[in-house]
């Protein structure tokens, strides 16, 4: 079981998004997600807040970030503008003294806290470096040669997609790792041993992601009707 004072809780945010420009201080349901993800992280019950950190280059974010008792990383220019390795784009690892990582997306303003905490917790428990937030499936998936990657129970409806084998997709939302594996190109885990990275379930409207101006949009318009609903 791992020790929580060996965890660092880190939000990775830029404005240098590509598909969605400035979308993490441009307003939101009349906040923005930066301020909707620091808001959860200072009420989990699981993460002490001297333990995040926000790890931002701009002054913007920076600014966001001095609202909230938590800690900054400043990330240098090429962290947060140039596509590199994730030892530079996460080069925080070898910089801030902790054992292991949890990220948290900023893009997911549907995320819990509860979710969060959970996440936290089977982390704490989990004998393995790495865990993955993913979505439980349950679909029709064919590789690129057109063969299909479920298997099926014999007897069974092609049509009944309840009767598909379980598939998992990653959720881009939650994630767990060592720190030094970064510096290997390694996030997560191995990608190749059973449960390295161990499998976190978890809600798919709570991991509806915003990558797309549409999304934006839309989750603006969700986020207004869950949240304020006066608006």
């Amino acid at each position: 079981m791992k020790n929580i004072n060996e965890i660092l809780f880190i939000v990775q945010v830029r404005l240098n998004s590509q598909r969605v420009p400035n979308k993490m201080i441009r307003n939101f349901a009349g906040t923005t997600l930066t301020d909707i993800l620091l808001q959860k992280l200072v009420q989990c019950k699981n993460i002490p807040n001297h333990q995040i950190y926000l790890s931002a280059h701009e002054k913007e974010l920076i600014d966001i970030g001095n609202n909230y008792p938590i800690n900054i990383f400043e990330r240098s220019y090429k962290s947060a503008n140039v596509d590199s390795g994730i030892d530079v784009m996460f080069e925080w690892y070898n910089k801030l003294p902790y054992k292991y990582v949890v990220l948290i997306s900023g893009c997911n303003p549907f995320l819990k806290v509860e979710t969060i905490d959970n996440f936290v917790d089977e982390y704490l428990k989990s004998p393995h470096d790495g865990m993955f937030g993913v979505i439980k499936k349950k679909e029709y998936f064919w590789n690129k040669g057109g063969e299909l990657l479920n298997k099926w129970p014999k007897n069974q409806d092609l049509l009944n997609t309840k009767a598909v084998e379980t598939t998992y997709q990653a959720a881009h939302c939650l994630y767990g790792s060592l720190m030094e594996s970064i510096g290997y190109g390694r996030w997560c885990g191995s990608w190749i041993k059973k449960n390295d990275p161990v499998l976190y379930p978890m809600d798919e409207f709570e991991s509806f992601d915003i990558d797309y101006e549409w999304e934006f949009k839309t989750g603006e318009l969700l986020y207004n009707e869950k949240y304020n609903k006066k608006s």
